[in-house]
């Protein structure tokens, strides 16, 4: 019998060391903060579009994504960096003080003004580009919410502009969504009455469209 108590014990102690190396390996795959029980830290750095123009901060697009997050089970917070009017430019010279440290993935939505303001695709590329690296730079993850220029702006211009976001998530290997308006833009009910920015219900849509892209992201940031 105490050869037999032994042995049990033995296996039993292996298995334990087993589940223990185990947790452990699940445990490395996680962001810090979620190995520590803290929230994941994301930050919608963009325009009005983003920031909620005209609507109460619960309809607003960063609100709203993580209730849909934490309803998925997600353990998981969004800031709000959306400044209404602004351009890459601006999301540019802001972001040092808009991405704290400690933030672990970034939504990038910007270009929506410079398209509408029909500024030089060139230098939407390269404001865009710049605000990615620098925020690989330290070591924060981005994805990308893609824009499409009208289309009255000429064949020209929408072709410039269009491929931005595509050759920067293929140049920088990021998640894309490629077009952040997409079953809301060119929809009179889903829009204030300016026809550009989202109602509630539209950012409703937007959150419900972009979310398996959201997850994607979130898998990405488990595997760092």
């Amino acid at each position: 019998m105490k050869r037999q108590s032994g042995s049990f014990m033995t296996i039993i102690f292996a298995c334990a060391a087993l589940l223990a190396t185990a947790f452990a390996a699940v445990i490395a795959t996680l962001p810090a903060a979620q190995a520590q029980g803290q929230p994941i830290r994301l930050v919608a750095l963009g325009d009005s579009l983003s920031a909620g123009y005209n609507l109460p901060q619960e309809a607003a697009f960063p609100t709203v994504l993580e209730r849909a997050l934490k309803a998925k089970g997600y353990k998981v917070e969004v800031a709000n960096a959306g400044v209404s009017g602004d351009t890459s430019s601006g999301g540019l010279d802001r972001l040092d003080w808009s991405v704290p440290d400690g933030t672990d993935g970034v939504i990038l939505e910007l270009g929506a003004n410079d398209m509408l303001r029909g500024l030089d695709p060139v230098g939407t590329r390269k404001n865009l580009e710049t605000i990615v690296e620098r925020l690989k730079s330290r070591n924060i993850p981005v994805l990308l919410a893609g824009m499409v220029a009208s289309r009255n702006l000429g064949p020209a211009y929408v072709q410039k502009f269009d491929s931005i976001y595509p050759d920067i998530a293929k140049t920088h290997d990021l998640v894309l969504y490629p077009f952040f308006l997409d079953g809301v833009a060119g929809d009179r009910s889903l829009n204030l009455p300016d026809g550009l920015h989202p109602t509630a219900k539209g950012v409703e849509i937007i959150v419900e469209r972009i979310l398996p892209s959201v997850e994607s992201f979130l898998a990405r940031l488990a595997q760092r």
